[in-house]
């Protein structure tokens, strides 16, 4: 089937040495740990194909989930896709929508140019002061083309920056690091990585200008841990990729190609968003025959307004 070439084989796991505790490890133990995690990680962020893009698209997932936290917000991920996807062409997805839409845009690979960040800034709200904020932007950018040295004190610089210059901007400062960290890495795309892995005690070591190794020792453990969890990620949907591909001959309507190829790139759909000629019934048929084969999961336990994904 056409749909095969988008589908990698699963990977091997990480090796076991690399999953294991490391609260008590200095600062070299850590930066080791981080570089082994990110060049396993860096295999599956280069690979071009369809399913890279979904798989940044549920990293992104978690980094909102973890963006609307430090705000003291409650949305978890579904409340977020539902507001991401549920709105319709042009409406205003909403606070947790916009902060998905932020880290949606990370995982573009526009986003690794400089002239995409104050467009991302706004896409959350920042967008008074923009001298201010564009100054802060082009010291990252400096820091950012310099290709020397350790890619992960690259991204914990981006954020220092950050964090010394606006320190309410905690969130944009890891969004920057994570684009400074693809950029070191000469990927085509940044995928979103440390947000879930700190708190914000984490970054107020960035604000500090004593806090410079304990904020780059806090990076390399959260890059560790990041790499760690967006590899198994991708392992999982890989095999949940294989799955629907083989799954795909079994099904009978005009639609399925269309639907098997969307939900190979997208994080979540709606059955009304593959049209090709079938109306909604059948579209909604199609869906639940790929839940019952066990190719795809329904995504929000609802009887109406279901989402259907890997």
């Amino acid at each position: 089937m056409e749909n095969a070439r988008f589908v990698p084989r699963p990977m091997a796991p990480p090796p076991v040495w690399l999953r294991g505790r490391t609260d008590g490890e200095g600062e070299a133990e850590a930066a080791f740990r981080a570089g082994a995690a990110l060049a396993l990680l860096n295999t599956v962020a280069t690979a071009e194909h369809e399913l890279g893009v979904l798989w940044r698209q549920r990293c992104a997932l978690r980094a909102a989930v973890a963006h609307v936290g430090f705000l003291g917000r409650r949305e978890d991920e579904a409340t977020l896709r539902d507001s991401w996807y549920l709105r319709r062409a042009g409406d205003d997805p909403g606070p947790g929508g916009r902060i998905l839409g932020f880290w949606r845009r990370l995982a573009l690979p526009g986003a690794l140019r400089f002239q995409a960040w104050p467009g991302a800034l706004r896409e959350v709200g920042h967008a008074a002061e923009p001298e201010a904020l564009e100054r802060v932007l082009t010291l990252v950018a400096d820091a950012a083309s310099n290709r020397r040295g350790f890619p992960v004190a690259a991204a914990a610089r981006a954020a220092t920056i950050v964090m010394q210059a606006r320190p309410e901007l905690d969130c944009v400062a890891l969004w920057l690091a994570d684009v400074v960290l693809a950029r070191q890495l000469g990927w085509l795309s940044a995928v979103p990585l440390i947000a879930p892995q700190v708190r914000r005690a984490d970054l107020r070591l960035a604000s500090r200008p004593d806090g410079a190794e304990a904020w780059l020792r806090v990076c390399c453990l959260a890059y560790q841990r990041g790499a760690l969890e967006a590899l198994e990620l991708y392992g999982d949907l890989a095999r949940r990729a294989e799955r629907l591909v083989a799954t795909a001959p079994r099904l009978r309507s005009r639609a399925a190609a269309g639907a098997v190829a969307l939900l190979l790139r997208e994080d979540a759909t709606a059955a009304a968003s593959v049209r090709q000629g079938t109306s909604d019934r059948a579209g909604r048929r199609l869906f639940e025959r790929l839940v019952a084969l066990g190719a795809v999961r329904e995504l929000t336990g609802r009887p109406s307004f279901r989402l259907y994904g890997l």
